[in-house]
């Protein structure tokens, strides 16, 4: 069997998944004629066109006004539904999503029309593709902590269907301690707690996710391989790190995929998972990801179980659930 396909049967979980970057070009368009809003772009090509960006805030700034397609409830269900249907196709058996509820509110949406819509979205896949899945609330973090407690205050209804909070958006100059108070709340909540930190900002904003957030997951990380104590202690607490390759290619985090620091996160014992991220706007889903990596930086087969074997381990899943899928990637490699 070819890497390649072994990549494709491989069972695996999502972990670092922005379900409004999923929005591919063509449904910027549907979506935009559903509900007759007027999008700078007159045709799918100029989309894509609009999506050879270089930095984070490039392209946070088209991946915001994509976001203003999405207006009911129906959107955001049928957003969700073809990303799992791509994730199905992946062999993705687990998934668990980030949303951004300040884009929606602060344009006027309730934030019942963006949950609603999500969850009954992750419903219909897990009934009809089998693949289950959790939510995770994200904080704007170029926004300010007090906006994040009022978006905490107004999730509270949906809390019982709310995995936990994270934190995206622009991350120089918004270092995780400005988010201090809203993370210690949604601790006492009983939410799980997870951060971006490490992909553009210093390793001193990893300190800060560990130690000032309590995160119970780290999302990308990978400035912390310029701090050698950081290293040694991500990987004494064996703390999942969501890495996105070619998410890190796009946003010129690496320069190019061959320096890629997963191999020596992998040898130094870092809990490694591979993720889309973004993945209309960065060029490929999770399998892509598994496939471009290997072929850049000559992953093995066991290296790659390994990284797929992570995604369950790391997940939010209750532990009996963890095991049953950490099974399956082991009857697979055993298999295959």
């Amino acid at each position: 069997m070819s890497l390649d396909a072994y990549i494709a049967g491989l069972p695996k979980a999502e972990l670092h998944l922005h379900i409004e970057g999923s929005l591919e070009p063509e449904q910027m368009f549907e979506f935009a004629r559903r509900n007759q809003v007027a999008i700078p772009f007159d045709s799918v090509e100029a989309v894509r066109a609009a999506y050879d960006f270089s930095n984070l805030q490039d392209f946070l700034d088209i991946y915001y006004a994509g976001a203003q397609v999405l207006r009911t409830e129906q959107d955001f269900h049928d957003l969700a539904l073809a990303y799992f249907q791509r994730a199905a196709a992946d062999n993705v058996r687990h998934a668990e999503i980030f949303f951004d509820p300040q884009t929606h509110t602060d344009r006027g949406l309730p934030f019942r029309v963006a949950a609603d819509g999500l969850l009954a979205g992750m419903k219909t896949a897990e009934a009809e593709l089998g693949v289950s899945s959790k939510l995770i609330l994200c904080f704007l973090r170029h926004l300010d902590e007090a906006a994040a407690i009022e978006t905490l205050d107004a999730a509270e209804p949906w809390l019982d269907r709310i995995a936990g909070v994270g934190l995206d958006s622009s991350e120089v100059g918004h270092p995780p301690s400005k988010f201090r108070h809203v993370f210690e709340r949604a601790g006492h909540m009983g939410l799980k707690r997870v951060a971006h930190a490490g992909e553009e900002g210093p390793p001193a904003y990893v300190w800060e996710a560990l130690d000032l957030l309590h995160i119970d997951r780290m999302d990308h990380g990978n400035r912390s391989m310029e701090d050698p104590r950081l290293i040694e202690r991500l990987a004494d607490e064996r703390m999942t790190l969501t890495v996105c390759p070619l998410s890190n290619l796009k946003l010129c985090v690496v320069r190019d995929l061959k320096d890629h620091p997963v191999p020596e996160m992998l040898r130094r014992g870092l809990h490694v998972t591979l993720n889309s991220d973004d993945p209309a706007y960065f060029g490929g889903y999770v399998n892509e990801n598994y496939r471009q990596l290997a072929d850049a930086v000559g992953l093995t087969r066991e290296q790659i179980t390994l990284m797929a074997r992570n995604s369950f381990e790391g997940s939010f899943l209750p532990e009996a659930d963890k095991a049953a899928r950490m099974a399956e990637v082991d009857a697979y490699a055993a298999a295959g």
